[in-house]
Parts: structure tokens; C-alpha cells; sequence
């Protein structure tokens, strides 16, 4: 089975007032954490949607395919499309968002085992029934995405046909999200605690 990979680095993080993944978490800047993540031996090909180029000469160093996107403003709908047109022809696609800096590479590569075992269903990770990222998506559902406009992501698409999503269970911190500076502080400071 050829599974593919976008890591979704393109946004321009209007909440968190500056480029969130510059911002540094437990030392690391938060794009560095979520390159991490990716395990590509599971994935034919990853790619990076980002307008950024420090963010595409890293995703070249960790054997990536960058994709340049120079219109972030069109919303998390055309770096969809974009990530998923430099894939290229496979059967299903993980949908990666960059600000997650506790998801484990190990859970990712668990979900996209989980995905192989069921490949006609949508898989989204999650915590006690909650949906969260990343998503794996059939190619059967790629013409979906690829119609998407503005800042409609994938979740809309899920909405659409809940009958054929299965959750795979993580940790509640893997899933966090860092939508602000504070949401990221909040977390660095729960993880010294741990």
C-alpha cells in the first residue's frame, strides 16, 4: 500500500501573532518537533507545504519534498491541495498539522499501521472519543479534498461521512494543539510538572 504524508506548515498563525513554527518549545522550534514526528519509513513519499524557505531547506535535510505555497491567505484548503497533488497517485494520505510538539513519532507510525488494517475507512487520531490530527485519508475521499475552498480543511470532509471514520486512541497531551503563545507556555510548563 502507498501511503503518503503532508505535514501542513503553511499557515500563517493569525492567533498566535508571529510565525508559531519559529516558536521554541522545550528548546526546539515547534516546525522542528513536528518533523520529528513523521516516521517516514511508513510513507512512500512527505511533504511540507510551507511558505516559508527556512521550513523547506529543513524539510530537505530530513529527505522531505517541500512545496512552496505562496498563497497561505487561500486557507488550509490549498495547502491541501497542494500537499496532495506533489504526492502524486497513492492509496491514502496522512494529513499532518505542525503544532503538535508532544505527538509521538511512535503513535504516528502506530495510526498508520492501524490505517493498513482497515484502508477503506478514515482514521483519526484521538483522546476518549474526541477527533484530533493527524487524519489519514483514503484516495477515495482525495476528490473531496481536492474541491475544497478557502479555510475549509479536512474536517469538513469527515463530517461528511462520520459512518466510515475510525478513531485510533493517544495520549490527551499528544493531541494539544498550540493555537497561542499561551496555549505553548501553558504546555511547557504542565511538562516540567510531569
Amino acid at each position: 500500500m502507498k501511503l503518503g504524508c503532508v505535514v501542513m506548515a503553511a499557515g500563517d498563525a493569525r492567533r498566535f501573532g508571529e510565525n508559531k513554527l519559529a516558536a521554541v518549545f522545550n528548546g526546539k522550534p515547534l516546525i522542528l518537533w513536528a518533523l520529528e514526528a513523521v516516521p517516514s519509513e511508513e510513507f512512500f513519499a512527505v511533504t511540507v507545504v510551507t511558505q516559508y524557505p527556512e521550513v523547506e531547506a529543513l524539510a530537505e535535510r530530513f529527505g522531505f519534498l517541500p512545496v512552496h505555497n505562496p498563497h497561505p491567505d487561500w486557507g488550509i484548503s490549498h495547502t491541501i491541495r497542494l500537499g496532495l497533488e506533489a504526492l502524486g497517485p497513492c492509496d491514502g494520505a496522512m494529513f499532518q498539522v505542525s503544532d503538535q510538539p508532544l505527538l509521538r513519532r511512535e503513535t504516528v507510525a502506530a495510526e498508520a499501521a492501524f490505517f493498513r488494517a482497515h484502508p477503506d475507512k478514515l482514521v483519526g487520531l484521538s483522546h476518549g472519543g474526541v477527533r484530533g490530527n493527524p487524519c489519514i485519508f483514503p484516495a477515495a475521499y482525495f476528490p473531496e479534498l481536492l474541491a475544497l475552498r478557502e479555510d475549509h480543511g479536512g474536517s469538513s470532509v469527515i463530517r461528511r461521512h462520520e459512518e466510515d471514520l475510525l478513531l485510533f486512541e493517544a495520549s490527551a497531551q499528544e493531541l494539544e494543539d498550540a493555537d497561542t503563545r499561551q496555549a505553548l507556555r501553558a504546555m511547557e510548563t504542565r511538562q516540567k510538572l510531569v
